[in-house]
C-alpha cells in the first residue's frame, strides 16, 4: 500500500458536480493498492497515519498528530499511485489491483482508519471520476509505502 498524505486546511471531493465528502483542518489520504497488501499493511499504515505528529503545537512546531488536534480525515482510492515509470513514456499500472480486489481493501483501510484514529472518515468513490480539491497546509506532503517499513 502506498499513501500520499497531505496536511490541509481543507479538501473535498466532486462527483458529478455534488460533493460526496469535505473536511477542514486534517489530512487528505491519497490511497493506492496492489495485489501483495494485506491487512498487515492496513493496520501498519492507520496506526502510522493516526500517530504522525505533523501539525503545529503552541510552538509551531510540528509535534501534535491528528488525532490529537481533533481533525478530519478524507482517504481517496488513487491507483495511479501504484504507477511504474522504468520503461518508456506512458506509466505502467499492472500492480494496481482491480476493483474485485481493492474495493474491499479500501473499505478495510477505511474502517481501520477510524477505528484507531477515533475519527470520522470522508470518502471519495471507488472508480468515479473525482475532482479532489484542497489547500495544502505548510506544504506539508508525506509519502508513505507500507513495503517500505525501514
Amino acid at each position: 500500500m502506498r499513501v500520499v498524505i497531505q496536511r490541509v486546511s481543507e479538501a473535498s471531493v466532486t462527483i458529478d458536480q455534488a460533493v460526496k465528502s469535505q473536511i477542514g483542518a486534517g489530512l487528505l489520504i491519497l490511497l493506492g493498492i496492489e495485489d501483495a497488501d494485506t491487512q498487515e499493511d492496513i493496520d501498519w499504515l492507520c496506526r502510522k497515519i493516526s500517530n504522525l505528529r505533523i501539525f503545529n503545537d503552541d510552538a509551531g512546531v510540528m509535534n501534535q498528530s491528528v488525532v490529537a488536534i481533533g481533525g478530519e480525515l478524507l482517504v481517496v482510492s488513487q491507483f495511479t499511485l501504484q504507477a511504474s515509470t522504468k520503461k518508456g513514456n506512458r506509466p505502467s499500472y499492472i500492480k494496481a489491483s482491480k476493483p474485485d480486489i481493492a474495493i474491499p481493501m479500501y473499505e478495510k483501510f477505511v474502517a481501520r482508519l477510524a477505528e484507531i484514529s477515533g475519527l470520522a472518515v470522508g470518502t471519495g468513490e471507488f472508480g468515479a471520476d473525482m475532482k479532489v480539491a484542497l489547500l495544502n497546509d505548510g506544504p506539508v506532503t508525506i509519502i508513505i509505502d507500507s513495503k517500505v517499513k525501514e
